[in-house]
């Protein structure tokens, strides 16, 4: 059984990948669209991304 820590750890990689894919849902579903660079939905997606690859970059290293 893990503890907290491993517990949480664990917890935030799911959701951090979670993040990173409705982020690149966003961004296909808007480009796809005919959505341009500056349109909401690819501004939020690329938002999405570096969030949650950033989450992913620092819970991995344990910083």
């Amino acid at each position: 059984m893990p503890d907290g820590r491993g517990l949480h750890r664990g917890a935030t990689l799911v959701l951090s990948a979670a993040m990173v894919l409705v982020g690149l849902a966003m961004l296909a579903r808007t480009l796809g669209a005919g959505g341009g660079p500056l349109a909401l939905g690819t501004v939020l997606g690329i938002l999405f991304v570096a969030a949650g690859a950033g989450r992913l970059y620092f819970t991995w290293r344990r910083l």
